[in-house]
């Protein structure tokens, strides 16, 4: 029997009923699940260390606190995880892929959804009706354009010069502040509370396909992206910290970026110590030598992370990461925590 399926759709209005709610951590307090799964085994022991080692993040008055973000887990209905982190004071800078940033984030703050699907709905079908799958979630082609659209729009008002990324969304944050659908998202509440972005990787996302349209039609007066200030930037918020923690939910190019700041600290002349904390939540297999999937102890032969208050827990971030954050916020001790404002320090 094939696997591909109609599964009773017949037009584009068929596939998208169902938009995808995010979950609101500040409804439920996880914490006696977090206890019970102390005394347990496997990926929930994991599960409640990785919980106390980012409440000792938090409760750490000299600790900046870094948010990695790679993979789908804002379209999968993380995304007010992350703004109320932000929110709350439990995060002071992100480091993220450019799809997380603009083709979920910034796409769902225009007034779009992402919408539960079947990952056995023949893609065929789908392509046919211009919708895009990720796993079991499906995205509005048409509208993701209009999303990339939108990016060039923001492109062409701006200086033509060179631009970071984490300046690029600081703009961003701009537009949405008059412009948004949807507020509160992740973009907009980062600009409210001086909480600077990076995305390392960002035309790899709407935001290219943007920049690309910008370009063409600017050919020789259009902006362009630093990614070597970018780091330098990213490195100089590691300089200026006490301390440091990584909440890192997936690996990839984010996970990397910012663990190498302590390198390129070095290199500078500047004495900085390893991340002293780190969490990474990943189904990557480390077998394989990628980034992604490399364990924080092997990090620390780089001279990275610090190996005293370091968890891989291994599962699909949804399932585990609203417990962590839901722990975290009715605890409470974010309210005790001063806020970096690291965005001021570019001007």
């Amino acid at each position: 029997m094939s696997s591909k399926k109609n599964l009773g759709h017949n037009s584009k209005k068929d596939f998208l009923k169902k938009p995808v709610e995010h979950i609101d951590i500040t409804s439920f307090d996880s914490t006696k699940i977090i206890q019970s799964m102390e005394k347990m085994s496997f990926v929930s022991r994991e599960t409640a260390n990785a919980a106390k080692i980012f409440n000792d993040m938090i409760n750490d008055k000299n600790c900046t606190i870094f948010l990695t973000l790679a993979g789908s887990t804002s379209a999968a209905g993380c995304m007010n995880i992350y703004k109320d982190l932000v929110k709350f004071n439990m995060v002071d800078a992100i480091v993220a892929t450019g799809a997380s940033i603009i083709d979920m984030d910034f796409f769902e703050a225009l007034g779009f959804k992402h919408y539960q699907g079947s990952q056995f709905q023949d893609d065929t079908e789908l392509r046919k009706n211009y919708i895009d799958r990720i796993y079991d979630t499906y995205i509005d082609e048409d509208e993701l354009q209009i999303c990339d659209k939108k990016i060039c729009e923001i492109a062409d008002n701006l200086e033509p010069k060179s631009y970071t990324s984490r300046e690029f969304i600081h703009e961003m944050g701009k537009y949405l502040k008059k412009n948004s659908k949807k507020k509160e998202s992740l973009i907009e509440t980062a600009y409210d509370y001086n909480v600077p972005i990076f995305c390392p990787a960002f035309t790899d996302s709407s935001a290219g396909f943007g920049l690309v349209m910008h370009q063409e039609k600017n050919p020789n007066k259009h902006l362009t992206i630093d990614s070597v200030r970018e780091f330098r930037e990213l490195t100089e918020i590691k300089i200026r910290s006490k301390g440091s923690g990584l909440f890192m939910i997936g690996g990839g190019v984010p996970k990397n970026f910012i663990q190498d700041t302590v390198i390129c600290a070095e290199l500078l002349g500047k004495e900085v110590d390893m991340h002293k904390y780190a969490v990474q939540i990943t189904v990557a297999d480390s077998r394989d030598g990628a980034c992604s999937s490399s364990t924080l102890k092997e990090a620390s032969s780089w001279g990275k992370v610090d190996i005293t208050k370091e968890q891989m827990v291994f599962a699909e971030a949804t399932s585990v990461l609203p417990l962590i954050a839901s722990n975290a916020y009715h605890k409470g001790n974010w309210k005790n925590r001063d806020r970096r404002n690291f965005a001021k320090i570019f001007g």
